[in-house]
């Protein structure tokens, strides 16, 4: 039989990895954007900045951006302010429509992916 010592141990050991698995083991999920989805942007340079919801590896995670002419182009990303954000800057872009696509490796060794449509006027 076991002692009520070790029932509650074990509980409590149980109720903790619910806890704290979720965010340890999460994928990482795009929670804002800069610029948003199907945003209008002016002309000029912009500035790309995308937060996640939890660690990422910044080294192994891409930026593409494809244009109204259906041409993609990899973009260099700039050091990170936080390990859950990738950064960038974009030359001058002339009006059209865009899509940002992403990729990030989370700390959970997942891979995600995801698209930002938006038009610069």
């Amino acid at each position: 039989m076991l002692s009520r010592g070790r029932v509650v141990s074990g509980l409590l050991a149980v109720a903790l990895g619910v806890c704290f698995a979720p965010r340890a083991f999460a994928h990482a999920v795009l929670v804002n954007s800069t610029p948003r989805v199907d945003a209008t942007v002016d002309e000029g340079q912009l500035s790309v900045d995308l937060k996640f919801n939890s660690r990422i590896d910044g080294a192994r995670s891409r930026l593409y951006l494809a244009g109204p002419d259906g041409k993609v182009q990899m973009l260099k990303t700039a050091p990170s302010r936080s390990p859950d954000e990738l950064t960038t800057k974009i030359a001058t872009l002339p009006g059209g429509k865009y899509v940002i696509r992403w990729q990030v490796l989370a700390s959970d060794g997942h891979i995600t992916r995801g698209e930002i449509p938006f038009t610069v006027r």
